[in-house]
């Protein structure tokens, strides 16, 4: 079959992409569309046109495999097929569905109209592969929307719901009946009157606002400063929306095309599309393959319903899969039930969820305090107290109450998938579900396969990940799985340098100045340092003598500050606010630990900060990938990008490894473990690699 067709219902040629599973604009899709429009322009018997795409989705853009290859002889670019389109003589009318991303929206906006379905959603996300849209997404869009939204939309690279992109003028009209025939009649009505060409690139009233207020994209630059720290493409998005006001169209669209051809070659660009694959990779399970069987999950419950259980909760209802939850008291599903509805309100009001979506979402979460209500569920999500006994009282009563085939999925961050499984006549149905807080907000969720864990329960549960909007990534058993284990070897290293001679904010200062969101003593604040000491207690007895271990964290704890919900921790904070502000009294602390100790403080320059915390860290992944604890290398990349923020355009701690040079990182922790002893000996893998020439990217 043809990537594009063309066929006719009576006057009107209806165009179509069809290159499943997502239409991407490939060579031959380029080529077979631009074929299309000459032959529907040419053919006297049509006398107006529709483009839509086959299957689930009108198109989510280019081709990302071919984002920076030569182009084949005879392939048109994408913006000389956008404007062909767009010069037509005769009306042209995207009927979009699905999905209309990156180059598929450029293709919707070189046509004169735009018809979407319910449930569409529409948008530009090229700058979070490090590129700027590159057929005209930056010269038509703020044409049509006005340049502040345009910024909005562009920088901020996320699909719009159909009902947003409708308020903005993208859309023309959201069709409830069968889209196609809607836009068939449109089109018809639109033969025979010449003020139905409506050419985007010739609009200058969405201009406006930018014309009459100059100081705009200075005042946007300054606004997404935090949010694009480190990147490159989003300044560069602004720079070629800024050329559709100061330059004629066709200079601007020379202008977008510049920036997208730069940056598509650039090494920070190389980097997020290969995270881009490497998130789609991670589904794949070499002792689970994609014929294995999956049970169908139609109704879900959650036990517990504070943050974590209320977070999990919306991600079901988001998905459209009815939810139970869980709880012992009225006065805690009320508590729940009136944070969830505040985080949707919260969403409604940013324009990212309608009014109508909202409501159904609510009352798809069913609270209750009863057992019985949840015995039809087809999954159990575990969240309550990061306790052991309590969660194996839990499953007990779980694997009495819930059918035999239903799915019991476990929230701990740290506790042994096996020993809980243990708790019931079902191990082969249990696994491990590690949300990340907040757990509506976080993509990554961390699946931990058990020992019996069974092929149908894990593929079950990878693609339930993908249905809630995650990044499911497949991990082993053991104390913190693949991310809090790391962080455990990152966090060591910056408690023995506060013991050493640096402070709190200095060291997080480093971190965030690498590009993380925060450093670990700030995330350790807003997470709550009770969570992590009541982990330290419970591993205090079978932590080994021998290996050194920094009390500071848990005389923090003891003085009754435990972050944020406290107003002190490792810093204070004035009440209602989350801005940390340094303390003398931990400062006091950590001088006198270090004097305790017999240690001689000394200054720490901020370059020693970043190895000493982060080769530890990635010296433990590599003994991850050694116990077969991930899969691959790139699978930690992305449970530390999605899970603990690690920059994405550093491409996660293995890949900056293999930048900075193994045998650089290798040297280094082997001076540490020198001086530090058995805590930072290196890695066998990390040896083997060092010596071979080898990288992470081999394995």
């Amino acid at each position: 079959m043809s990537s594009v067709t063309l066929t006719r219902d009576v006057n009107v040629g209806i165009i179509t992409l069809q290159n499943p599973p997502v239409n991407g604009l490939s060579f031959a899709v380029r080529r077979g569309l631009a074929d299309c429009v000459n032959e529907a322009i040419a053919e006297k018997s049509i006398e107006a046109i529709v483009i839509t795409g086959a299957g689930t989705m009108f198109c989510a853009g280019a081709d990302i495999r071919e984002s920076g290859t030569s182009i084949p002889p005879g392939v048109p670019h994408l913006p000389h097929v956008i404007n062909k389109i767009e010069d037509s003589p005769h009306p042209v009318v995207a009927a979009i569905h699905g999905v209309a991303a990156g180059g598929g929206l450029e293709v919707a906006l070189g046509c004169h109209y735009r018809l979407a379905s319910l449930r569409t959603r529409l948008g530009l996300p090229e700058v979070t592969l490090g590129f700027v849209p590159g057929a005209g997404g930056t010269q038509r869009l703020p044409r049509l929307i006005g340049v502040q939204n345009a910024l909005d939309v562009i920088v901020g690279g996320s699909l719009l719901p159909v009902e947003r992109a409708y308020a903005l003028g993208i859309v023309d009209r959201i069709v409830i009946d069968e889209l196609v025939p809607a836009a068939v009649a449109f089109a018809r009505d639109l033969v025979g009157r010449p003020e139905a060409i409506r050419k985007t690139s010739q609009r200058q009233d969405g201009l406006d606002d930018a014309r009459q207020n100059p100081s705009m994209f200075d005042d946007f630059r300054r606004h997404m400063a935090k949010g694009a720290r480190g990147y490159v493409a989003p300044y560069a998005c602004v720079d070629a929306i800024r050329a559709a006001v100061d330059l004629p169209f066709e200079e601007g669209l020379a202008k977008e095309r510049e920036l997208f051809e730069t940056l598509v070659r650039s090494d920070q660009s190389k980097t997020l599309r290969r995270i881009f694959f490497a998130e789609r990779e991670v589904s794949k399970i070499p002792d689970v393959p994609r014929t294995t069987p999956t049970r169908p999950i139609r109704e879900a419950a959650v036990i517990g319903y504070g943050t974590m259980g209320g977070g999990i909760a919306m991600n079901f209802a988001n998905a459209q899969i009815p939810v139970v939850v869980l709880e012992i008291s009225r006065d805690a599903i009320e508590r729940g039930m009136a944070t969830v509805r505040k985080n949707y309100e919260s969403t409604v009001r940013k324009g990212c969820l309608s009014q109508s979506e909202m409501d159904e979402r609510m009352a798809l979460i069913s609270p209750t305090t009863a057992y019985r209500d949840i015995k039809t569920a087809d999954i159990v999500v575990e969240a309550v107290f990061e306790d052991m006994k309590l969660k194996k009282d839990v499953f007990r009563t779980l694997d009495d109450r819930c059918r035999p085939d239903t799915i019991l999925a476990t929230n701990t961050s740290t506790l042994d998938i096996n020993e809980i499984a243990a708790a019931t006549r079902r191990p082969d149905r249990v696994i491990g579900t590690h949300f990340f807080s907040p757990a509506n907000v976080m993509r990554l969720m961390e699946n931990i396969r058990g020992t019996h864990t069974s092929a149908e329960t894990i593929a079950t549960v990878m693609q339930l990940s993908k249905r809630l909007g995650k990044v499911g990534v497949l991990v082993g058993v053991c104390d913190g799985f693949v991310g809090n284990r790391m962080l455990y070897a990152y966090r060591c290293q910056a408690d023995f340098l506060l013991e050493e001679g640096a402070l709190p904010h200095q060291i997080d200062k480093a971190i965030y100045d690498f590009g993380m969101p925060m450093g670990p003593y700030q995330m350790a604040d807003l997470a709550g340092l009770d969570i992590s000491w009541r982990i330290r207690q419970r591993q205090a007895a079978t932590r080994p003598k021998h290996l050194r271990y920094s009390t500071v964290a848990d005389r923090i704890c003891e003085l009754g500050r435990f972050g944020q919900k406290t107003n002190a921790g490792w810093y204070r904070y004035k009440p209602g606010s989350r801005t940390p502000i340094p303390d003398p009294t931990i400062e006091d602390l950590i001088v006198k630990v270090s004097a305790e100790l017999g240690i001689t403080r000394r200054p720490i320059d901020d370059a020693e900060i970043v190895p000493r915390c982060l080769y530890p860290l990635i010296n433990e992944g590599a003994k991850i990938l050694s116990e077969g604890i991930a899969i691959r290398s790139s699978d930690i990349d992305i449970v530390w990008i999605n899970g603990y923020g690690f920059p994405r355009y550093r491409g996660g701690p293995m890949y900056w490894a293999d930048q900075v040079g193994i045998s650089t990182i290798y040297e280094t922790m082997q001076r540490l473990y020198d001086a530090y002893g058995e805590r930072l000996k290196p890695a066998h893998l990390l040896a083997d690699l060092a010596r071979s020439g080898r990288g992470f990217k081999d394995l």
